[in-house]
């Protein structure tokens, strides 16, 4: 059995617990704890004296916990077997943590759901030597950052997740604002794991959320970022969609052979700022008026010349102004009333006669 005269710890800051190897000592032997230490004495699982930073000689006068376990003589020298832990109290800073897998978020802007990746880092203190140790460490011989980060990870987890999908939600963030709101969120996560790191005897000196952006190669976040960057051009060139489309629908009508060439030019126009909807609706309807109309003419069969000659006496002229115009009550050309006039061929009705003169069409009643 090796009796270890000398008790101490040498290593660097990213470890917070370490298990001496030794576990033989005597009252002789000589305990160093550092100015960023502190160091506990277990004996079957319980934590008994605990030292701060000194040197130290271990008679029984200043184990007294150890003393009592192991029932140590006050005087002389005597061997006794023990575990000794050291913990460092220095803050642990630049903890890394990361969401490993993405957190489908509807963005409430955009109405799209993007897959959401976050990532940050902490800083954490040991404030209860103690509670920590009975707490977290156990007997685990090395307790550094990356132990420190698994054994929280499903708390620190659940908390990111859950505050980072209330910002979309409740205060309607997209995507895009979320940057913007790095600081709040950071304080507002770290609120919530204050509590939780003080089960464990830990002090959470800060929390921060560094990055939460979508998956790069998402469809989803691919599709709105083309958009977007469509939209920033436009604003730029000094068009809207409205006018992108027509241009499209011009450089269409181009390609096609038989596109009057009015249209097109008016549809150029049309990007320097005239109403594109009345105009393209104007100049389309046009478009396909004579589409009909040609139409028409090619399968139209000629109109016999009875047709013509009934089609003609359809109208009559007007006895006020003279306009050949549909027979009627009154004349759409003067507004005039054609009461005095035969309602068959047109002819002014003589005074009192029963019968036109002119084609002998019975009358209603004489004027």
């Amino acid at each position: 059995m090796k009796i270890f005269d000398v008790i101490k710890y040498e290593g660097d800051n990213s470890v917070l617990v370490w298990k001496f190897p030794g576990e033989d000592f005597n009252t002789l032997s000589q305990l160093i704890v550092h100015e960023t230490q502190e160091a506990i004495f277990f004996k079957d699982g319980q934590a008994l004296d605990l030292f701060r930073a000194g040197r130290y000689t271990l008679h029984s006068q200043n184990i007294p916990l150890v003393r009592k376990v192991v029932n140590l003589p006050f005087n002389g020298e005597s061997p006794f077997h023990c575990e000794v832990f050291f913990i460092n109290k220095v803050v642990s800073m630049d903890i890394k943590w990361k969401t490993e897998s993405a957190m489908p978020i509807q963005d409430p802007v955009y109405k799209i759901i993007l897959p959401i990746c976050a990532n940050g880092q902490f800083a954490v203190g040991v404030e209860d030597s103690r509670k920590f140790l009975l707490g977290m460490v156990g007997q685990i011989k090395r307790f550094d950052q990356e132990t420190l980060m698994n054994y929280f990870r499903g708390i620190l987890m659940t908390n990111i997740k859950d505050y980072i999908v209330k910002q979309f939600n409740i205060r309607n963030l997209s995507f895009l604002e979320i940057q913007g709101n790095l600081k709040a969120i950071s304080d507002g996560i770290g609120a919530f794991l204050v509590h939780e790191f003080e089960k464990y005897g830990l002090r959470l000196i800060n929390f921060n959320v560094i990055d939460i952006t979508p998956v790069e190669k998402d469809s989803s976040y691919l599709a709105l970022k083309k958009a977007l960057e469509k939209k920033a051009e436009m604003q730029v060139l000094g068009y809207n969609y409205q006018q992108e489309r027509t241009y499209d629908i011009l450089g269409t009508a181009a390609a096609n052979e038989g596109t009057p060439s009015e249209f097109i030019g008016a549809g150029l126009g049309m990007g320097m700022g005239i109403n594109i909807g009345n105009t393209v609706g104007g100049f389309m309807g046009s478009a396909i008026s004579n589409v009909q109309m040609n139409s028409e003419k090619e399968v139209e069969p000629e109109k016999p010349k009875e047709k013509e000659e009934e089609s003609s006496q359809s109208f009559v002229s007007c006895p006020h102004c003279g306009e050949k115009v549909p027979k009627g009550k009154f004349c759409i050309a003067c507004g005039k009333g054609m009461d005095n006039v035969c309602p068959q061929c047109g002819a002014r009705r003589v005074a009192g006669a029963k019968f036109c003169v002119s084609c002998g069409m019975k009358l209603d009643n004489g004027i």
